[in-house]
């Protein structure tokens, strides 16, 4: 049986929501599913994502397939990483405190990185929101001449 790891749509028309679900590859996209992971909600800005990382760790070494969007969900929550460094754990490139120490370095850098754009975006849209009052054309008015003359005095005194 071969096992996927994909979206499942729901949500109303032009208001989608997502579950990531685990579910058999000839499933239909919003039937049968084998497990739940987590959810996935693109509307909201940034994405919210929730995900269960153990339980798609567990299915990755199983063997299931995540598709191209769930791989860069996975990607994105670091799951596909702690993939890698566990697999170096099992090759005995170092051990699982490393491993974990490493991962937990990432996570730090990553969460940190996207604090930064979350707090970019909002700076942006304020600025987009707030009030510029317009600017009003003032017409020169043509001063008459013997007020040059009385200006030039103005500056020597």
């Amino acid at each position: 049986m071969a096992v996927k790891m994909r979206l499942q749509r729901h949500g109303s028309k032009k208001r989608p929501f997502y579950f990531i679900v685990v579910a058999d590859a000839r499933a239909p996209r919003d039937g049968k599913f084998i497990q739940k992971i987590g959810t996935y909600n693109p509307l909201t800005v940034p994405a919210s994502i929730q995900l269960d990382r153990q339980k798609a760790l567990d299915w990755l070494h199983k063997g299931a397939q995540p598709t191209d969007t769930v791989r860069r969900i996975l990607s994105f929550k670091g799951v596909l990483y702690l993939k890698h460094l566990l697999r170096g754990v099992k090759l005995g490139l170092f051990d699982d405190a490393t491993a974990m120490t490493k991962f937990q370095a990432w996570h730090e850098e990553h969460e940190a990185h996207v604090k930064r754009r979350n707090d970019s975006h909002r700076n942006t849209q304020r600025q987009k929101k707030a009030y510029v009052p317009p600017v009003r054309k003032v017409e020169e008015v043509a001063q008459p001449a013997n007020d040059a003359p009385a200006a030039e005095e103005n500056t020597e005194a």
